[in-house]
């Protein structure tokens, strides 16, 4: 396929670096923390200074996975001083101007030289590395642009002996790359719809909704093993019941195969009196998701035999709910073979 005049320009764009993108702030343990507890993440070479400076690191060290999040924008898409003011996106720019104006990201991969360790500035500087030809997709047709940051720690020199003055916009001799980001996106312009064939197949549609009976939409049943059965079964008998382990007395929900506390196998369960306070609580707005009341009031309740466990509430007024209110389980049958225990006010 033969190129358009206007990619000639475009092309000539292959290859440009773009200079230094800052982070707002030196790595610190403040954020290591907060990002280790959103991820999930627990390893004590990232919170744990006093492990940490056992290990051959000597200090706590950032997750590898963090490099990208290290120097992003800020919330109103600025980046700190010091950073170059040329786009490294301006060739998607080039690239919509000429009636490409959808895009998708379709690689990401982050690449690590070494760990970072707590008071290392960070930048990095983009390469705009490769446009395919032009390809056509289920999407739609357009480019795939590739581009490719490469990660720096700024280090101190003898013209900068200042470690928090930021430096030149090309890395020095002295800095050290310590990661790399190749992204991909698709520059693209959506594919025409059969706008025909779409209309034929919604009048099918509405033909079929209007002549079939909907047929009615019942709660989920929710999913039955060796170590929950007996809670559904007590349900349907009007009965609250939670795991009990005999070998330390204690109780435990959600029922598992061993308990949590002593790691015990030996598990039975016990009724509980079904009274309890209400911990928190969510009231769900949005999706709408049908049979399920709208809005739709969900509380974590602690019973008063010392668990909690997570329940719809009926008969409230959502707009007085409170911490520590009191509760009582209430079993309601749905669809003739599905019981829930449901938790009300106390006084209703």
């Amino acid at each position: 396929m033969a190129e358009y005049e206007w990619m000639t320009d475009v092309r000539a764009m292959v290859g440009r670096e773009y200079g230094r993108t800052y982070a707002w702030d030196r790595v610190n343990e403040a954020m290591i923390r907060q990002w280790c507890e959103v991820m999930g993440v627990v390893n004590p070479l990232y919170t744990d200074a006093d492990v940490a400076r056992q290990s051959e690191f000597g200090a706590i060290v950032a997750p590898p996975a963090m490099l990208q999040a290290w120097c992003l924008a800020g919330l109103n898409d600025e980046y700190p001083p010091g950073s170059t003011e040329e786009s490294p996106y301006e060739v998607l720019k080039q690239i919509e101007a000429q009636g490409y104006p959808s895009v998708v990201a379709v690689n990401s991969e982050l690449t690590f030289d070494r760990y970072i360790t707590v008071g290392e500035r960070l930048y990095y500087t983009t390469r705009l590395e490769s446009i395919s030809e032009e390809k056509t997709t289920g999407l739609g047709t357009g480019f795939f642009v590739t581009l490719i940051m490469t990660y720096f720690s700024e280090q101190p020199s003898a013209a900068e002996p200042d470690p928090g003055k930021f430096g030149s916009e090309q890395p020095s001799i002295e800095d050290e790359k310590v990661g790399e980001l190749l992204f991909r996106v698709f520059k693209f312009r959506a594919a025409q719809r059969d706008e025909s064939q779409a209309n034929a197949n919604k009048a099918k549609a509405a033909d079929h909704e209007n002549s079939a009976e909907k047929p009615a939409i019942k709660r989920p049943q929710p999913g039955v093993s060796d170590d929950t059965r007996f809670f559904w079964e007590g349900a349907r008998e009007g009965k609250l019941l939670i795991q009990h382990c005999t070998a330390c007395d204690r109780l435990q929900h959600p029922p598992g195969p061993v308990c949590m506390h002593c790691h015990a196998f030996e598990l039975d369960s016990v009724e509980v009196s079904g009274g309890g306070e209400l911990y928190s609580f969510v009231i769900m707005h949005y999706p709408e998701v049908p049979p399920f009341e709208h809005p739709n009031p969900i509380g974590l309740i602690e019973l008063d035999e010392g668990v909690r466990l997570i329940a719809g509430l009926v008969d409230v007024d959502q707009d007085a709910l409170e911490i520590g209110q009191r509760l009582q389980v209430e079993f309601r049958t749905f669809d003739d073979d599905l019981t829930l225990p449901l938790f009300r006010p106390a006084s209703a």
